[in-house]
């Protein structure tokens, strides 16, 4: 049996649904990829009374046919007198009729998997479902989990449904990629012991997704695996950026342009901007496919310091999109090595701090552990201004403004041994910081906190000017 990694809360949650005295309705979504299907059956096991997967792409009629293989199976000779259902509602009181027996033995899971598959156009799925659960499910020793990779298809459909699943949802998961700690232990636990920078190196590639992980292979370096599984004609993800987006969103070239749009912009952009550069339609169809794509995971939103919500920034995120339009796209002759030849070119450079960057932003608890501050209120922000004739401008990729009245500004380096501070980066720093002051007016304390790969080499140009070095170990905390 594969060893289950992290997912400690929401395993105790799936846990607690079981144990429940009454009936309970757990809605999960998360990514493709992300261990959905992996951690419900993990958790739930011989326990899974039914269990049913959408068909990507199909019809009502083949998802139907595809239920009542299903509910045979699972059934064997007390449901084989049932035909395929004409319609959901039918389908849902042949389930009813084979889980009275089932539910005669003890508490039981029904598992619907990837309902925006099922979910067909004027299939009725969603009411058919809202009907099952008010008029029978919610009376039964049951629990129905349902899960869905088109997160924002969940939320708008089932968790914020007007409809029969209105205020239904008993328990809810978004479920994340892994942490850089939870990475290491999933690795550690198919026997692949890397150095924690060879660990960072593959999840600026891949994120922290566990069905990429999986194709990592032991004995190889960080650079061999990312050659073969991104750059060779059968690795998993040369040509996963094309099915992706198709699989979660119904008209994903909005998506897509957004990502792409995004991917060339290292501190992010406005609304404005974004309509600008990518190719979508001003309008709801923009402000929507934003949502969707916050909603699975693909890119964030943020204030920058001092601005209302107009001025909104939106990033990418998503580490494997960033990459495939960075580097993998472009390779179509990519043969064996194609990877340890692009990582010495200015290109990895300016991808790595983009990439190293966005996983600081996923792990800002474990920076602000680091810092001691975890108990501190604080937020997250960057802030811009731009050069003009008469004044500098200044950038700040990433701050956090503490309620301790103190405003850390973090400069990001991956490297791949200890950094220096030449008197040029001190003197970079030391502008950014009076500048920010003079800008902003700010009178709380500002401090310098470098975030860097194996720290710094002290020198007379560090000496009174960072206040705090964090290395890549703290991430892994």
């Amino acid at each position: 049996m594969e060893v289950f990694i992290g997912r400690k809360r929401e395993k105790e949650i799936l846990k607690k649904a079981f144990a429940s005295p009454k009936a309970e309705l757990v809605a999960v979504i998360g990514r493709r990829r992300v261990g959905k299907t992996f951690l419900i059956n993990h958790t739930y096991g011989d326990n899974i009374a039914f269990h049913i997967t959408g068909v990507q792409n199909g019809t009502t009629e083949r998802q139907l046919t595809n239920f009542s293989v299903r509910l045979n199976i699972f059934g064997k000779e007390n449901v084989n007198n049932f035909g395929v259902p004409k319609d959901w509602f039918a389908a849902f009181t042949q389930l009813e009729l084979y889980l009275t027996e089932e539910l005669k033995s003890g508490r039981k899971v029904v598992f619907i998997d990837e309902v925006p598959w099922l979910a067909t156009p004027k299939s009725e799925f969603i009411q058919a479902l809202g009907y099952f659960w008010n008029n029978w499910a919610e009376k039964q020793n049951l629990v129905v989990a349902i899960c869905g990779s088109a997160a924002s298809w969940m939320v708008q459909n089932v968790v914020n449904d007007t409809g029969g699943l209105h205020n239904r949802i008993t328990q809810y998961i978004e479920l994340q990629p892994f942490t850089l700690k939870e990475t290491k232990a999933f690795l550690q636990s198919r026997y692949i012991d890397l150095t924690n920078y060879q660990i960072t190196e593959l999840y600026m590639a891949l994120g922290g997704i566990p069905h990429y992980l999986e194709k990592v292979e032991r004995g190889k370096s960080a650079v061999q695996n990312i050659d073969s599984i991104c750059f060779s004609p059968t690795g998993l993800l040369r040509n996963e950026f094309s099915r992706l987006y198709p699989a979660l969103f119904k008209n994903a070239a909005y998506h897509l342009s957004i990502i792409r749009a995004l991917a060339t912009k290292r501190m992010g952009m406005t609304r404005s901007e974004i309509l600008e550069k990518a190719d979508v339609p001003q309008g709801g169809a923009v402000t929507t496919t934003l949502e969707e794509l916050e909603q699975s995971g693909f890119i964030l939103s943020y204030l920058p310091f001092g601005k209302k919500k107009k001025g909104t920034l939106y990033r990418l995120t998503d580490e494997y999109s960033l990459f495939y339009l960075y580097f993998i796209e472009d390779q179509s002759n990519a043969g064996a090595g194609t990877w340890n030849h692009l990582s010495q070119t200015q290109k990895y450079r300016t991808w790595s701090g983009y990439a190293f960057e966005s996983i600081c932003l996923k792990h800002l608890p474990q920076i602000k552990k680091a810092l001691g501050i975890t108990g501190i209120y604080s937020k997250t922000a960057s802030f811009y201004r731009k050069r003009t004739e008469n004044e500098r401008g200044v950038q700040i990729d990433l701050l956090i403004d503490r309620m301790d009245n103190v405003i850390s500004l973090l400069e990001v380096k991956f490297y791949n041994k200890e950094w220096t501070l030449s008197e040029a980066n001190a003197k970079s720093l030391t502008e950014k910081k009076q500048r920010f002051q003079i800008v902003t007016k700010t009178n709380k304390q500002v401090s310098i906190v470098l975030m860097t790969t194996f720290g710094i080499k002290q020198n007379k140009h560090s000496l009174g000017l960072v206040d705090r070095v964090l290395e890549l170990d703290d991430l892994f905390e």
